[in-house]
C-alpha cells in the first residue's frame, strides 16, 4: 500500500500531532521540494518565468484568501483591491529609498489596515449581504486607483516599479526572483498547516460554523473574524507586492481590477475551501489550464490536419475550460482538493476496501 499505517506507532504527543506522520506524505513532500528548489536547472526560462513564478505568487494570496473565506467562512469579493493596496504601498516605498523588505512589509500592514477598518463596517452584516459590502471595497480602490494620481498617477498610467533588491543586493535574474516568489509562497503554506493546529484557527473554524454557538463557549467571533481580515489582508498585500516585483515590474490599476476578484475567488472554491493543497491545485486550474488546453488543441489539431482559424482557437479552449469546471464542481463541489483527499483515503485502506465500511 503506498499510504502504509502499519508498523506506524506514536509514543509521543509530538509525533501524533506532527504535520506529516505518514511516511508516504513526508516522501511526497520531499520530492516535491526537490522539484521546487531544482526547477531553474531543469525547466525552460519561459515556462519557470511565466509559469511556474506567477503560480507560486497566486497561490500564496489564494491561501490567505482562503483564511477567509475557508476558515472563517466570510465572503470577500475585494480581494485584488487588498492586493493592490499592498502592491502600490511597496512600490512607493521602494522608490522612495525605503529598503525592499521593509517597503513589502509596509505594503502588507497598510493592507491590513485599510481590511480592518472597512472589515468593521462590513462585519455587522452576514451572508450577501456582507459579500456586498466587500465588493464595495473594490470599487472604492478601483475609483482612488483611477482618478488619485498622487497614488496611480491616472487611469492610463504605468507605475515603474525599481529593482528588487534583496538584503541591499539587486536581484534581477529570473532564477533569483522565482527564489523569491518560492520563499514567500513556502512561507505561507507553512504558517497555513500550523495555523489549524493552533487556538487560534480552531476558534476560526469555530465562528465559521456557528458563531453564535462559538460566543456560548467562550469564542468572541467579531475578535477573531477582524483577526482572519487582518492576517489574509497581510498575506494578500505582500503577495501583490511580490507579484509586482517579480512578474508584471509595473502596477496599473488594470491589473487588480473586480475581474481579478472574481478569478481569486474562483481558484478558492475549485481548489477547494480551507484546503491547502486544494489552493495550489485552484491557482494552477484557473492561471495555467487554459495556456496548456490552447496548446493542447492546436497540436491535436496540427496532428490531424485539421485547420482552425484564429476566432475558432480562442473560443474553443475557453469553452472546454467551462465545461471542465461544471465536470469538476459536479463530481466533487468541495473541489480538487477534496477530490485528492477522496484518492488519498482509498489508498489509505487499499485493497481492503471494506475497512472503510
Amino acid at each position: 500500500m503506498l499510504f502504509r499505517q502499519s508498523g506506524i506507532s506514536h509514543t509521543s504527543y509530538a509525533e501524533a500531532k506532527s504535520l506529516f506522520p505518514l511516511p508516504a506524505d513526508r516522501w511526497m513532500i520531499g520530492l516535491l521540494l526537490a522539484f521546487a528548489i531544482t526547477a531553474p536547472f531543469t525547466m525552460s526560462s519561459l515556462a519557470l518565468s511565466t509559469q511556474l513564478l506567477p503560480w507560486l505568487v497566486w497561490t500564496a494570496a489564494v491561501l490567505g484568501l482562503n483564511l477567509i473565506l475557508g476558515w472563517a467562512g466570510q465572503f470577500h469579493f475585494g480581494y485584488a483591491a487588498i492586493m493592490g493596496i499592498g502592491a502600490y504601498t511597496a512600490v512607493h516605498g521602494a522608490r522612495n529609498g525605503i529598503p525592499w523588505e521593509i517597503a513589502v512589509v509596509l505594503g502588507g500592514v497598510m493592507a491590513a489596515v485599510i481590511g480592518i477598518g472597512f472589515a468593521f463596517a462590513a462585519l455587522r452584516v452576514k451572508g450577501l449581504y456582507l459579500a456586498l459590502s466587500t465588493l464595495a471595497l473594490q470599487f472604492v480602490m478601483d475609483w482612488v486607483l483611477n482618478n488619485v494620481q498622487a497614488i496611480s498617477g491616472g487611469v492610463q498610467a504605468t507605475l515603474q516599479a525599481p529593482a528588487l533588491r534583496l538584503l541591499g543586493q539587486a536581484v534581477t535574474s529570473e532564477t533569483g526572483l522565482y527564489y523569491v516568489a518560492l520563499g514567500w509562497c513556502l512561507l505561507v503554506t507553512v504558517f497555513m498547516l500550523n495555523l489549524r493546529r493552533t487556538g487560534l484557527g480552531r476558534a476560526l473554524v469555530a465562528v465559521r460554523e456557528k458563531d453564535f454557538a462559538a460566543a456560548v463557549i467562550g469564542v468572541h467571533s467579531f475578535r477573531y473574524k477582524l483577526v482572519a481580515f487582518a492576517t489574509s489582508s497581510f498575506i494578500g498585500g505582500v503577495s501583490g507586492a511580490i507579484l509586482i516585483f517579480t512578474f508584471y515590474r509595473a502596477v496599473t490599476p488594470e491589473q487588480f481590477a473586480v475581474n481579478v476578484s472574481i478569478e481569486l475567488l474562483a481558484m478558492v472554491i475549485i481548489g477547494g475551501l480551507g484546503s491547502i493543497i486544494g489552493s495550489y491545485l485552484g491557482a494552477a486550474f484557473i492561471l495555467l489550464l487554459p495556456g496548456l488546453m490552447k496548446s493542447l488543441i492546436a497540436w491535436l489539431a496540427q496532428l490531424m490536419g485539421v485547420s482552425l482559424g484564429l476566432e475558432t482557437m480562442s473560443h474553443i479552449p475557453y469553452a472546454i475550460y467551462g465545461a471542465l469546471i461544471i465536470v469538476f464542481l459536479l463530481v466533487e463541489p468541495m473541489g480538487l482538493g477534496k477530490l485528492y483527499n477522496n484518492l488519498r483515503n482509498y489508498l489509505l485502506v487499499w485493497p481492503f476496501g471494506y475497512a472503510r465500511k
